[in-house]
């Protein structure tokens, strides 16, 4: 099993790793108030979109490259890495000067000429499963990143598409331990876009750290109702404390000897 650092948090580690931030950088204030509670609690990992590939055009696409500045500034104050996706190719350059891991969405695991590039650079990949890609699929779009010299990759389970319409996608647990087994990469959770659902964010990151996952993603906000995007499947900034404590707690089980 690799491990792959980012900042202070080792993925494939003995404890589980959490990402944590808003769906995508609305504004400075916010990503302020949220980086200031996620530090509070201990997290080290900054997450937020300044690029955002929405299904429809006509929503928030995110603020692009002062998106980046934002998350930049505001990671340092605190101390954090910032975690954040970009699109195409052509991003990649900018990204560098703020982006501590690159993120590579479901609906780019198959852009392959964006993956061969990421190969090329020296940043931790977080690469999401595409919601209609097979694991083998998957673990294959990762050896596009690793067969070009970096080896440093996790892997994001973030829900396949089914015929089950009460959830945005269905959470594939079986596929945490395939892949970590299958391909020798950390896997880490996305509960969030897995269900689309506040109420259901809980139970599939604990079910997911059951499964063997090396960490989570949680989308928080300190306003949810209001967000400008994925609202509705992002965790209060109020509520994310206890969530995180159930977090470790399962964590420290699963490892006797972990610090926490």
């Amino acid at each position: 099993m690799r491990s792959v650092r980012v900042g202070p948090e080792v993925f494939g580690g003995s404890d589980p790793v959490i990402v944590a931030g808003p769906c995508s950088v609305e504004n400075r204030d916010m990503l302020h108030q949220t980086a200031m509670v996620l530090s509070s609690l201990g997290i080290r990992l900054l997450r937020g979109g300044a690029y955002k590939p929405r299904t429809s055009p006509y929503t928030f696409q995110g603020l692009g490259r002062e998106g980046l500045e934002i998350l930049r500034a505001v990671a340092d104050e605190f101390g954090l890495s910032v975690v954040s996706e970009i699109m195409a190719v052509e991003q990649i350059a900018s990204s560098l000067e703020f982006v501590d891991m690159i993120q590579v969405g479901a609906r780019n695991m198959h852009n392959f000429p964006l993956l061969s590039a990421l190969g090329r650079t020296d940043r931790p990949i977080l690469l999401k499963r595409g919601f209609m890609a097979t694991v083998e699929e998957w673990l294959l779009a990762a050896e596009y990143v690793v067969k070009e010299g970096n080896e440093r990759v996790v892997l994001c389970e973030r829900g396949i598409r089914t015929f089950e319409p009460w959830t945005r996608n269905t959470l594939d647990v079986s596929a945490i331990p395939l892949a970590r087994n299958l391909g020798g990469y950390p896997v880490i959770v996305d509960p969030c876009h897995a269900s689309g659902r506040r109420d259901l964010i809980e139970p599939l990151a604990l079910a997911g750290l059951a499964a063997g996952a090396d960490g989570v993603m949680i989308e928080v906000h300190p306003d949810p109702d209001r967000a400008l995007s994925d609202g509705g499947q992002s965790v209060a900034l109020g509520e994310f404390g206890e969530l995180v404590a159930r977090i470790r707690s399962l964590g420290a089980r699963r490892n006797p000897t972990s610090g926490h």
